[in-house]
C-alpha cells in the first residue's frame, strides 16, 4: 500500500537539552535552533527527512513543491534537517487569498518535543492574515485543532490499477496543448477560487500527462496525471460534472500501466462509487482543515482532487 509523504507531527513534550558527557559542551536547545527558508538546494535533505520518517522520498513532488511554493525547515546541527514544511501560496503575489500548507515532517529522532507545533506557528505567523489550508492525517488533527484550524471537510484517498470500462465515455477527451493553457487557467480560477497560474503553467513539466475534456469546442475539464513512486497520481481534477470527471480519469489510466492514486472529495459519492466498481480501493481518508475562513473558496461541485493533498 502506497503512502502519501504528508505526515502530520503528533502533540508532544517540552523540548530539552542534552550535553556531551566527555567535553560538557552544551547541544544546542531544539527551541533555540532557528527556522529558515528553504530552497531547492535542500531538495535531497527533505527526501532523506521523508525517508527518515519510513515515507517514499518524492524527490519530483519535493523539487515541484519548493519551486512552486515556501519552504520553512529548522537545519539540524548534526546534519540534515530536523524539520521541514512546504506553503504553497494562491492569488496575488504578496498578498495570497490561500495558503495551503504540506509535506509537514519531523525527523523521528526529534519526534514529540514540540518541534512540528513550533513551525507551525511560525508559519501561522508568517502567514499573518491569509487563510491557510491543509489535509490532516488523523494522528496529526489534534495538533491542528490546538493552533485553530477546523475540519470543513474529508477527502478519501484511492489506490489500484484502473479496469476500463466496456463502453467508451460520451465525453470526448484529448492531450492539452500549449494553446490550451490559457483556457485551462480560467477555468481553474472560475472553479478554484484563487488564481493558480503559477502552478497551472508548471503542470506540463511537471506531470506525465496532462489532459482535457471539451463539449462544443469549449474545455470543461482538465486534469494531471504525475508519477510518485510506483504511482500515478491522479490531480488536479476539474471537471464540468461527474462524467466529464470519469471520462478524464479512464483517459489517464488509458496511457500508464502503474496503478492510480488519487484523492477525491467525499461529497463526491458517485465518482468514489464508480472508482471503486473499476478497481481503486481506498486507502485512507484525510479531514481538509482551514484556519481564518469557514470554508475553502470556489466551487467544490466541480473540484474533483486537489493536485496533491499537500499542495490542495
Amino acid at each position: 500500500m502506497a503512502k502519501s509523504s504528508y505526515v502530520s507531527p503528533e502533540t508532544a513534550g517540552r523540548p530539552g537539552q542534552s550535553s556531551d558527557s566527555l567535553t560538557c559542551v552544551p547541544t544546542p536547545s531544539l527551541a533555540a535552533l532557528p527556522i529558515r527558508r528553504l530552497t531547492p538546494r535542500d531538495l535531497t535533505a527533505c527526501a532523506d527527512l521523508s525517508e527518515d520518517r519510513g515515507w517514499p522520498r518524492e524527490e519530483h513532488k519535493w523539487g515541484f513543491l519548493l519551486t512552486a511554493g515556501k519552504g520553512y525547515g529548522i537545519d539540524d546541527p548534526d546534519g540534515g534537517l530536523v524539520s521541514a514544511c512546504v506553503v504553497t501560496e494562491y492569488g496575488p503575489q504578496g498578498r495570497p487569498d490561500l495558503g495551503a500548507i504540506g509535506m509537514v515532517l519531523v525527523a523521528e529522532r526529534h519526534a514529540r518535543q514540540g518541534i512540528g507545533r513550533r513551525l507551525m506557528r511560525h508559519v501561522i505567523s508568517a502567514m499573518g492574515p491569509t487563510p491557510l489550508t491543509l489535509h490532516a492525517t488523523p494522528n496529526g488533527r489534534p495538533l491542528y485543532e490546538e493552533l485553530g484550524f477546523k475540519a470543513t471537510g474529508r477527502a478519501e484517498m484511492l489506490r489500484g490499477h484502473f479496469r476500463p470500462a466496456s463502453s467508451a465515455p460520451e465525453v470526448a477527451t484529448r492531450a492539452a496543448t500549449a494553446e490550451d493553457l490559457t483556457a485551462i487557467v480560467r477555468l481553474d480560477e472560475e472553479v478554484f477560487g484563487p488564481d493558480r497560474t503559477h502552478i497551472i503553467t508548471r503542470l506540463p513539466a511537471f506531470t506525465d500527462q496532462l489532459r482535457v475534456a471539451e463539449a462544443n469546442g469549449r474545455i470543461v475539464g482538465y486534469a494531471g496525471a504525475w508519477p510518485n513512486m510506483d504511482t500515478q497520481v491522479v490531480g488536479p481534477l476539474i471537471a464540468h460534472d461527474t462524467e466529464t470527471a470519469k471520462a478524464l480519469i479512464a483517459s489517464l489510466a488509458a496511457h500508464t500501466d502503474r496503478p492510480l492514486r488519487t484523492d477525491i472529495d467525499v461529497r463526491h459519492e458517485e465518482l468514489l462509487t464508480w472508482a471503486k466498481e473499476h478497481g481503486l480501493a481506498s486507502v485512507a481518508f484525510n479531514s481538509v482543515m482551514t484556519h481564518g475562513i469557514a470554508e475553502l473558496p470556489g466551487d467544490w461541485t466541480r473540484r474533483f482532487a486537489p493536485l496533491t493533498v499537500a499542495a490542495g
